[in-house]
């Protein structure tokens, strides 16, 4: 199972644990997934409806500091959560 990065208004971010380079999130909103870039926040794959996805680069670039610590941690196994938006 992903760790639960972080979680606000039915959005859903994880990370997997030791995943593939370059560092990247994965959001869940409903029944449509997406994988968004740290460094861009561009979405690489999947779909997220455009209110999602503006809410979501929102946060995103509040928290991108967070977010890359966040994909060092995970890579090494360990948990972590971002606040919410």
């Amino acid at each position: 199972m992903s760790p639960i990065v972080s979680r606000f208004h039915g959005i859903v971010i994880t990370f997997h644990y030791r995943d593939h380079e370059p560092p990247h999130f994965h959001v869940r909103y409903g029944e449509h997934r997406a994988v968004v870039a740290i460094e861009t926040l561009e979405i690489k794959r999947g779909y997220l409806p455009p209110r999602a996805a503006t809410i979501t680069r929102k946060w995103a670039r509040l928290r991108q500091w967070e977010l890359s610590e966040a994909w060092d941690a995970t890579m090494r196994g360990e948990s972590v959560r971002i606040p919410p938006l």
